[in-house]
Parts: C-alpha cells; sequence; structure tokens
C-alpha cells in the first residue's frame, strides 16, 4: 500500500511521444486516421443498426458481429480523440487517472475481442458440423452467456494488468514511447525490476491470445474436414464464404496484436516507429476494416443494406 501510494503522490500525468519525432510524418497520420476513425464509425454502427432492424439477422452470427462491431467502436474511441488531440497541440499531456482509464478500457477492449473471435469461429463450427442441431445448441440464451463471458474475461484480465502496472514507481519516468497509454510503454517507465509484470503479461498473453487462437485452429480444422466432405460445389463455397470474412478478420487482428509485442522494449528508432505502426494497426486499421469485411463478403448483410436503403428511398419519394 506504501508503494503504490508513492507512485500515486510523484505522479500527476504522462506525456504520450506518439510520433512526435516525426513532425512530418503526423500531419499525414492526422488526415488518415481522421478519415479512418470516421470510417469505422459509421461502418460498425451500420452493423449493429442493420443487426437490430433486419428479422433475417436475428442470428447467433449477427449477434455476436453485433458484439464485435460494438466492441470496436469503444475500442477506437478509447485512444483516437485522444490521439487526435495530442497531433494537433503542443502539450502531450494525459492526466494519471486518464492514463489509468485507457489502459484498462483499450486492454479490456482488445482482450475480450479475443475471446470473442473464438466464440464465432465456435458458432461457425456448430453451424457447419452440426446444422441440424445448431438452433438447438446456439440458442439465445447460450450466445448471451458466451458473449458475457468473452467481455468478462477481457476486463478481468484487464483489471489485473492494469493494477500490476500502476503498482510499480516510476521515479520521476513520465514520457510513454506511445501515443497511448498501454502496458508495455508503461513498463518502460518502470525505475524498478518489471520481470514479475512481464511474466504475468506472457502468461496473459497464453489465456487470452493463444488458447484462443487454438481454439479457433480446431474448429477450424473441424470445419473443412466437414466441408470438405460436402458433395455440391456450391455448398462448399457457400460454406467457406461462411467463414472466410470471419478467418480474415482473425489474421489481421491476432496477426498485428501478437507482432507487437517483438517492438515491446524497442532500442532504435526505426524499432519504435514500427512498434507505433504496428500499435496504430491493430488499434485503428483493424476496427476500420471489420465491417468492410464482413459487408463486402456477406451476402445477407449487402441484402439488409439494399432493403434498408431501398425502404429510406421509398419513404423519401412518399414525402416529396
Amino acid at each position: 500500500m506504501r508503494r503504490f501510494n508513492n507512485t500515486l503522490h510523484h505522479s500527476k500525468g504522462f506525456v504520450l511521444v506518439g510520433f512526435s519525432e516525426w513532425p512530418k510524418l503526423e500531419m499525414v497520420l492526422f488526415v488518415a486516421i481522421s478519415i479512418f476513425y470516421i470510417m469505422t464509425l459509421l461502418g460498425n454502427s451500420a452493423i449493429i443498426i442493420l443487426s437490430r432492424l433486419d428479422p433475417r439477422l436475428h442470428t447467433p452470427m449477427y449477434f455476436f458481429l453485433a458484439n464485435l462491431s460494438f466492441l470496436d467502436l469503444c475500442y477506437i474511441t478509447s485512444t483516437v480523440p485522444q490521439m487526435l488531440v495530442n497531433i494537433q497541440s503542443r502539450w502531450r499531456n494525459i492526466s494519471y487517472g486518464g492514463c489509468i482509464a485507457q489502459l484498462f478500457i483499450f486492454l479490456g477492449l482488445g482482450s475480450t475481442e479475443c475471446v470473442l473471435l473464438s466464440v464465432m469461429a465456435f458458432d461457425r463450427y456448430v453451424a457447419i458440423c452440426q446444422p441440424l442441431h445448431y438452433t438447438v445448441i446456439m440458442h439465445s440464451r447460450l450466445c448471451q452467456q458466451l458473449a458475457a463471458v468473452a467481455w468478462a474475461t477481457g476486463f478481468s484480465n484487464s483489471l489485473v494488468q492494469t493494477v500490476l502496472t500502476f503498482l510499480l514507481p516510476r521515479c520521476g519516468q513520465y514520457q510513454v514511447e506511445n501515443f497511448f497509454c498501454e502496458v508495455p510503454a508503461m513498463l518502460q517507465l518502470s525505475c524498478v525490476d518489471t520481470w514479475i509484470n512481464e511474466v504475468e503479461m506472457y502468461a496473459a498473453v497464453v489465456v487470452i491470445k493463444v488458447i484462443p487462437v487454438g481454439l479457433i485452429l480446431f474448429s477450424y480444422i473441424n470445419i473443412v474436414r466437414s466441408v470438405v466432405r460436402i458433395q455440391s460445389s456450391e455448398g462448399r463455397k457457400k460454406a467457406f464464404n461462411t467463414c472466410g470474412s470471419h478467418l480474415l478478420v482473425v489474421v489481421m487482428f491476432y496477426g498485428s496484436a501478437i507482432s507487437g509485442y517483438a517492438y515491446m522494449a524497442p532500442k532504435s528508432n526505426s524499432a519504435k516507429l514500427k512498434g507505433k505502426l504496428l500499435a496504430l494497426f491493430y488499434g485503428l486499421v483493424t476496427p476500420m476494416l471489420n465491417p468492410l469485411i464482413y459487408t463486402l463478403r456477406n451476402k445477407d448483410v449487402k441484402e439488409a443494406v439494399k432493403k434498408l436503403l431501398g425502404r429510406e428511398l421509398e419513404q423519401g419519394w412518399n414525402m416529396a
């Protein structure tokens, strides 16, 4: 308790270094990030609205997709507004409480997405490998329970890591080598040995990332086996299209998130830049691409969009 109070007393805030070492790059990033942020808000909001309004999308798959879209909206909003303000400001400060909240929310949402993607893989496994029992197995109560487990697991992991991270003394260190507060960047500020935190962090990576990846691989191995047994080429194509969007999202999210750990303690400026760009990718680009991937490759979503647009145009003509 004494250690925690000492840390609190000396830490009035932090400076988010971000991309300040590359001022020309910052101006390009400001425009790109603003566009990506608006597209993310529109795309994910559209999926949530469509899944609520169109009865054909009242299925387990779209229930989990709506959860993913809501998660992505919160995920990107936890970092991007602060980042845009900092790029345009001479001061890049974030308060102590703001840093705690940002780390807790961002890490909690990222951890939740890891678990949620494995739940979505299980849903596809049941749909393709147990089609006759799909509605019986994936009933609404089970879907709600699986979603609740994903959210609870993600934020429980975040709570533990946030508390352990901010218990560390920083001895006057306050410059965060990133554009938002995250665990690896905060550990670099500590003036004591952080091996316990690093062990705990990598253990969390195993639980939150590696185990869900194993479950996803297990699901897709069985899906491929079932698809190969399908006689008609049209049936095989439909099955692969159903899973293709989810698999692409999984590869992008896990690939960028896991790669980010390679730059946890960068030594050179080029390594720092690569680490920050990777963090930008999984914190900004992936949430923006998710709705595009699902809408471009999904017939049901396309038809729901056409139906909704057709209804709006018809109402517009009637009012005119």
